[in-house]
């Protein structure tokens, strides 16, 4: 029963640790960078379609497009939020799953941070002020 209950366990925390580019191929279109420092990738959200949980290091969302979309991050109720071209917003390191709640396309540009600090900050996750 014991080896039952780990190897479960072990299942369960797998597939809450995914790299969103081999999860999500169809979302996370094309790495546009990756190196020691930092991984940038687009993405594009479908009208209604989701990903499947995968996980990120502390990252930032640069939206190219408006839209809607609905985050739940692991443990936690689903969150609604509306974007807005040209929003950028810092994310604490997370494992999650997006919808996009929308009507249109919504396209946005990923920065994985990656470096041995890589832990949640103090601060919540909130878009740069507007000019």
């Amino acid at each position: 029963m014991l080896l039952l209950f780990g190897v479960s366990s072990v299942l369960c925390n797998s597939l809450y640790a995914q790299d969103p580019v081999m999860v999500a191929p169809d979302i996370y279109k094309k790495v546009v960078l990756d190196n020691d420092n930092v991984r940038v990738i687009q993405i594009e959200l479908a009208p209604g379609q989701s990903t499947p949980w995968h996980s990120h290091p502390n990252h930032v969302a640069y939206a190219l497009t408006d839209g809607k979309i609905e985050i739940t991050d692991k443990g936690k109720a689903p969150v609604a939020m509306d974007i807005k071209a040209g929003d950028a917003i810092f994310i604490p390191a997370v494992t999650h799953m997006a919808k996009n709640l929308g009507v249109s396309p919504i396209k946005m540009v990923v920065t994985e941070i990656k470096h041995p600090g890589n832990k949640k900050p103090k601060t919540p996750a909130v878009p740069a002020p507007k000019k």
